[in-house]
This record gives C-alpha cells, structure tokens and sequence, in this order.
C-alpha cells in the first residue's frame, strides 16, 4: 500500500475526529507528547510481554502497533472529554494541527513497518520524517499557547466568592 494513502487516511480520520468533537489543540498536542514519552517507557515491557504471551496479533506490525497506539491514547481519551473550541475557524485549525502533530509523531514508527518502494511515497514519508522534528518543536509551542489561552469554566457559585 502506497505510505501517502496510510498517511492521508491516518491524517484525515484524526482531523474528522478533531473536527467534529471540537477538541482543543492544546491539550490534544501536549496529550501527544505526553503518549510519545509513555511509548519509550512502556515498549520495551509491553513488546516483551506479547512476546511471552505467545500471541501475534499484528505479525510483523506488533511494535509499531503497539508503540502507536501508545502515543496516540491519551490523545484520543482527550477527543472524548476535554475542552472544547467555539468559534468554527479554532475548530478546523485545531483539528488540522492535530492531524500533522500525530503524523509527525508517528513517521518514524509507520516508517519501520510501511513498504516505501514507490518513489512518490519515499519522498513524502523522507520530507516529513526530516521535519518532523520542526514539526513537533513547533507544534508543542503552539499546543502549549492554545493551553494558555483557554480560559477556565465559570461556575456560577465563583460569583458568591467575591462578594463581600
């Protein structure tokens, strides 16, 4: 299968999930990094552990299913519950953001286990593995400015708070 088929149909399911939750950047971009810190503490045990286990789920994919699954979860536990854009443009620009911060983070584990024959798919799979590592920096930044503009729910007993 050609790896800018697998990498436009992983980018548009995670934008359409964004997209339509209405899930912000912020949490969803650090969520990531979050997954991605996690997978190089938890691969090596849970690689280990499905090798004693005797089962092999996904044959030679197993690694980059798992260690994949382990960067993306926090990040789709967060599409679920968390906070949530307003306006339609945050909306659609959150959700692309996303889509490129996951790509970026996941280039390197689809890479090991993608077939990259096709010269269109090399060069694609080569452009974004080489920046990935710009991608990320900057994602993050921008992750970490959506998080601190977001403003916190108002809860109506605040108002008594103040009140002398």
């Amino acid at each position: 299968m050609n790896v800018v088929f697998v990498f436009a149909g992983i980018g548009a399911a995670l934008f359409i999930a964004s997209f339509l939750t209405k899930r912000r950047f912020g949490f969803l971009g650090l969520a990531l990094a979050a997954g991605s810190l996690l997978s190089t503490i938890w691969i090596p045990f849970l690689t280990r552990l499905i090798d004693a286990s005797g089962y092999d789920f996904f044959g030679s994919l197993t690694d980059t299913v798992v260690l994949s699954a382990i960067v993306v979860a926090p990040a789709v536990l967060l599409i679920f519950h968390g906070p949530s854009y307003r306006g339609g443009a945050g909306r659609l620009f959150g959700a692309l953001f996303f889509a490129i911060l996951t790509l970026a983070f996941l280039v390197k584990p689809l890479g090991y286990s993608l077939p990259l024959t096709d010269v269109t798919g090399l060069n694609a799979y080569k452009w974004i593995e080489s920046n990935s590592t710009w991608i990320i920096g900057v994602g993050l930044i921008f992750a970490v400015l959506d998080v601190f503009i977001t403003k916190p729910a108002h809860h109506g007993d605040d108002k008594d708070k103040h009140k002398h």
